[in-house]
């Protein structure tokens, strides 16, 4: 079977708390629609600091999220030389903490890391795929196979989910197909 790609570039999901302090209490607006329901990129970004060193210009992701949460690249892990986990998103517990900077407001909030390689299948899809929630599949790539795990949800789009660095890794690109197997 056949999965479109989706590659993900390093962003931040904020609470409506964090947003409306870091924006004055202004709305969030949106950029552009993303592929999985609901999810879409603002016009915002805000700076990370952690150590001295700063990472300009990252992309706010909307809806609001009950905990913030920023999703880097290994690239910028080693960069900002943190110690942050690959994780699922949402699983935050234990996570290290980063400055986010708007102007002159800033917030320090745990929450960082780095997403876990994911497929993501619908509800209704599932059964007929033979994939549930946690399952690992592997995805043929023109480089070689790489693993992600599965991640079921009512109105997801099939779509592998692979970060920036880890797309020019394997030579993906958004919108490329790769072949999926379950393990």
């Amino acid at each position: 079977m056949k999965v479109k790609v989706g590659v993900s570039n390093r962003h931040v999901h904020l609470t409506k708390d964090t947003y409306e302090y870091l924006f004055d209490g202004k709305m969030m607006e949106k950029r552009n629609e993303l592929s999985q329901a609901g999810e879409f990129a603002s016009t915002d970004t805000v700076d990370l600091e952690y150590d001295g060193k700063t990472i300009y210009h990252v992309r706010v992701v909307g809806p609001f999220r009950s905990h913030d949460q920023i999703e880097l690249l290994g690239s910028d892990i080693n960069y900002l030389e943190l110690h942050a986990p690959v994780r699922r998103s949402g699983d935050l517990e234990n996570t290290p903490s980063i400055k986010i900077k708007n102007g002159d407001k800033v917030v320090e909030t745990d929450g960082v890391i780095r997403a876990e390689r994911h497929v993501h299948v619908n509800t209704d899809d599932q059964e007929r795929l033979g994939l549930f929630e946690r399952d690992k599949v592997h995805l043929v790539t023109r480089k070689g196979e790489v693993e992600a795990f599965v991640k079921i949800s009512k109105n997801a789009r099939l779509e592998l989910h692979i970060d920036k660095d880890e797309a020019e890794e394997y030579g993906l690109s958004t919108g490329d197909e790769v072949e999926i197997r379950k393990i």
